[in-house]
C-alpha cells in the first residue's frame, strides 16, 4: 500500500446502539487482496487489502445482516473483486459497479445475476480521470433496461455545474455522502441549501447520509457533521441510505472506528421509524426490490 495510506482499524469498538435485524451496511467496499485480485494500474491510490472475509467479519460485528458493497476506483472496471465478494455472500449483499462503456450485454446479464445493481459515476478528479458526458449517458441508458440505478460521486462544489447533466439522466440516482458537504460552513449556508433544493425538485434522487469521518472538522468528534445528515433523514425520509464506507480508503486525518460510526445513527435518525426506513426500508427497496 501507499506509504501515507493508512489501513482500517483491525479492532473497531462495539457500538452501544443496536442496529435492527434486517440492517443493511449500503456503503462499503472490498480491496484485493492483491495477489489474487490485483489493483488497477493506472490507480490514483494503493490501498491495504480488504478482502470479503475481513468485511463480513465487520458485518457480524457490528449487527448487520446485509452490504451494498461498492466498486472502488483502485480497481478499475475489473469488478472480479465485487463480484467473488456477491457469490461468497448470497443474498446477503448487492454489488454497485464501474463498468467500461464497451461492456457486452451478456456481461451485463451476467453481472446483474451476480447481484449487481447500480453503477458507479465517480466525478471526484483526485481519484478518477475525467470521463466524457457522453459516455456516461450511454452506460446510463444500457443499465436503465436492467432496473439498474446510478451512484454519483462528487465534491459540494462541482454540485452546480453538475445538475445539467444529472438530470439528462432519466433514472434513480443516489448521492454519495451527502453531496460532501463543507460543514464548516452550517446547513443553511447556499451550497448545502442548493443540495437540499435540488433533493427537493427531483424525486429521483437519493442521498446517503455517511462518511462523517471524511467530513468532519473535528476528527473523532462528528457532531459538527450530525445536522447536515439529520436534515435529510427527517426530510427525505424515504430516500436515504447508511454506510460504513469500510475500509475508509484515503482517510488522511484518522482511521474511524467503525463502533463510533455506528453510534451516529440514532443521532441521525431519532427515531425508530426513521433508523427503520434508513436502515432496512430504503436499501431493500433499492437493492432487493425483487
Amino acid at each position: 500500500m501507499d506509504l501515507d495510506y493508512l489501513p482500517f482499524k483491525a479492532n473497531p469498538s462495539k457500538p452501544s446502539y443496536s442496529v435492527p435485524k434486517g440492517a443493511v451496511d449500503a456503503h462499503c467496499h472490498v480491496f484485493g487482496p492483491n495477489d489474487k485480485f490485483p489493483y488497477h494500474p493506472m490507480r490514483k491510490y494503493t490501498p491495504c487489502d480488504a478482502p470479503k472475509e475481513k468485511l463480513f467479519e465487520l458485518r457480524d460485528y457490528l449487527g448487520f445482516d446485509r452490504n451494498v458493497i461498492v466498486q472502488a476506483s483502485c480497481h478499475g472496471t475489473d469488478n472480479s473483486a465485487l463480484i467473488d465478494a456477491l457469490s461468497a455472500a448470497g443474498d446477503n449483499a448487492r454489488g454497485v459497479a464501474v463498468i467500461n462503456p464497451n461492456i457486452s450485454d451478456v456481461e451485463l446479464q451476467e453481472m446483474h445475476h451476480a447481484g449487481i445493481r447500480a453503477v458507479r459515476f465517480n466525478f471526484v478528479k483526485r481519484l478518477v480521470d475525467n470521463t466524457p458526458k457522453e459516455i456516461f449517458l450511454a452506460v446510463a441508458a444500457r443499465i436503465k433496461k436492467l432496473g439498474w440505478h446510478i451512484v454519483v460521486y462528487f465534491e459540494a462544489p462541482d454540485l452546480e455545474g453538475l445538475i445539467p447533466f444529472l438530470k439528462q439522466l432519466d433514472c434513480l440516482i443516489v448521492v454519495d455522502h451527502m453531496g460532501r458537504p463543507d460543514v464548516s460552513k452550517g446547513v443553511d449556508h447556499q451550497d448545502f441549501q442548493q443540495f437540499i433544493n435540488f433533493m427537493s425538485e427531483n424525486k429521483n434522487i437519493w442521498t446517503k447520509v455517511s462518511c462523517p469521518e471524511r467530513l468532519t472538522h473535528q476528527n473523532t468528534d462528528y457532531s459538527d457533521v450530525e445536522p447536515f445528515a439529520r436534515l435529510l433523514v427527517e426530510r427525505f425520509s424515504t430516500r436515504v441510505l447508511w454506510g460504513t464506507d469500510w475500509p475508509h480508503p484515503n482517510m488522511k486525518s484518522h482511521a474511524p472506528d467503525d463502533g463510533d460510526l455506528v453510534d451516529i445513527i440514532p443521532k441521525i435518525a431519532r427515531t425508530v421509524e426513521l433508523q427503520k426506513k434508513l436502515l432496512i426500508d430504503n436499501p431493500m427497496k433499492l437493492y432487493w426490490h425483487e
